[in-house]
């Protein structure tokens, strides 16, 4: 710029020639003509890349990724810092402010960001609820889970739990996860106008809430705050926290086999990112948290019931039946009225106040859900049916190898019915020790070669009170009953007997 200004001044003021002037500064006479045209010096252009030794190896793994994210789920694709840390841990030792630049270059994001105001929050008094939707590999198949996301906005630790759905019953027991995750339960919590909530959208901020979410509510003593309809950015912090979450927590998308596993995996996320520090903040999430823990109110001494209740009546084949699938019930339940409680991840059926049956949740269609356990009573008044029976059919693809050859044993030996029966009489023990004690039982009995009912009770009753063997007792210091009880045995004496009668 200096330079520029002493040509300028040279020419106009001075007088002198581009001549003198390129003699007397040693510049150019084209470079000379361009500073008089213009007040203002061009700007520098680069003519070609720079070189660059620590990124430059990385640049095509970079695109590559970035061309894999945009194949990807829309809201789980992978951001800067996500390929910062794949490359990082391929070799690559620059910095992530470095990569994030490359990234958005190839992007060529022009995005215009949206503005928010800053806020500040008081510990423990408010907290946020937004659901999100993501992708995950169920066994190897690309499923859409729902997932449920809670914030406590002071110390912004934030708990994650995904769920088949966002019907009422999973929307409570991602509350009562969440609050046994944080230890207690803030005293304001903000959410959209969900349908699960809300029942009706009145004048303002009025709304007239569902009669189940108001007993929730009243149930855990928090105040619940409804955004205004289309002004999600009331509750910006969760609504970010859902997009950090997919693309932190869910890329490379999970591979898992069931939705327990995956929510731990995603609990385990959630602790882990409590040890980051947020820019401004004097301690990491988790010191924050631990000094908001005071301010929020206790946790009840019993769960809130997470359930929709059914009435529903046992048919013939002593089943129940929920959103078209079929669950078994006892048989001896068969015509009765009942009451099915339906939980996100189980179904519970009761008897009065007793629980009669509990299945895992089907979350297909048409299905039917069989307990075996629950047949067993009719199966050994019909062994012929054995073969046929659906629920044994479905327990035998699982149950160990080891019970086949036991049934194999037991129908050699009584052909007629009976050996059915006391392979039915065997499996009944499941109803009260564990599996993995059976299989065990069974294994011993075929060594022993004690095969039948009472040969398998045996070999429980062996496994779960084995026989202690007592320790040998330390005659040194009683010299006088060394070899006491092991004298021969004198058949005389019986004579001595038989002569006094």
């Amino acid at each position: 710029m200096e330079e520029h200004e002493i040509i300028r001044r040279a020419y106009f003021v001075e007088e002198k020639s581009i001549r003198e002037i390129a003699r007397e500064l040693n510049h150019g006479r084209e470079l000379i003509r361009r500073a008089i045209a213009s007040p203002e010096p061009a700007r520098y252009t680069l003519q070609e890349p720079r070189d660059a030794p620590v990124l430059g190896p990385y640049k095509d793994r970079i695109e590559e990724l970035v061309a894999e994210s945009r194949r990807m789920p829309r809201k789980q694709r992978y951001t800067g810092d996500k390929i910062f840390e794949i490359i990082q841990k391929e070799g690559y030792r620059g910095a992530a402010s470095t990569v994030r630049g490359y990234v958005a270059a190839c992007r060529q994001d022009l995005r215009r960001p949206k503005v928010f105001l800053p806020l500040e929050f008081d510990p423990g008094r408010d907290a946020q609820v937004d659901w999100g939707e993501a992708m995950v590999y169920f066994g190897g198949q690309k499923t859409t889970v729902q997932v449920f996301v809670m914030r406590l906005n002071y110390s912004r630790v934030r708990f994650v739990m995904a769920f088949p759905f966002q019907k009422q019953e999973a929307f409570f027991e991602g509350h009562v996860q969440a609050f046994h995750f944080f230890g207690a339960v803030p005293h304001r919590i903000s959410y959209d106008n969900l349908k699960v909530a809300v029942y009706r959208i009145l004048e303002g901020h009025k709304r007239q809430e569902q009669e189940r979410f108001i007993t929730f509510r009243s149930y855990y003593l928090f105040e619940s705050f409804f955004c205004t309809k289309g002004k999600g950015n009331e509750k910006g912090g969760v609504e970010s926290d859902v997009g950090f979450c997919r693309r932190n927590f869910l890329v490379p998308l999970p591979r898992v086999d069931s939705f327990e596993e995956l929510n731990t995996h995603l609990r385990q996320k959630c602790l882990e990112a409590t040890q980051r520090r947020i820019r401004g903040q004097a301690t990491s999430i988790a010191g924050a948290w631990e000094m908001e823990k005071p301010y929020l109110l206790p946790l009840p001494e019993r769960d809130f019931p997470c359930c929709v209740s059914r009435p529903v009546k046992a048919n013939t084949y002593s089943q129940v039946t929920y959103e078209t699938n079929r669950y078994s019930v006892p048989p001896n339940y068969a015509g009765r009225q009942l009451v099915l409680r339906a939980f996100p991840f189980r179904i519970e059926v009761l008897y009065l106040d007793q629980v009669i049956a509990s299945h895992p949740r089907c979350f297909e269609r048409e299905q039917d859900v069989y307990d075996p356990l629950h047949y067993l009573d009719i199966l050994e008044q019909r062994p012929g049916a054995f073969d046929y029976a659906a629920p044994m059919r479905r327990w035998r693809q699982h149950w160990p190898v080891i019970y086949e050859r036991l049934l194999e044993e037991l129908r050699a030996k009584w052909p007629e019915g009976r050996g059915v029966r006391e392979f039915i009489r065997i499996l009944q023990f499941h109803r009260e020790y564990d599996a993995a004690l059976v299989e065990q039982a069974v294994r011993r009995a075929l060594e022993m070669g004690c095969v039948h009912v009472d040969g398998v009770t045996l070999c429980l009753r062996q496994i779960l009170h084995p026989e202690q063997v007592p320790a040998p007792l330390d005659l040194h210091k009683f010299p006088q009953l060394v070899g006491l009880g092991e004298e021969p045995v004198d058949l005389g004496r019986y004579d001595q007997l038989l002569a006094r009668r």
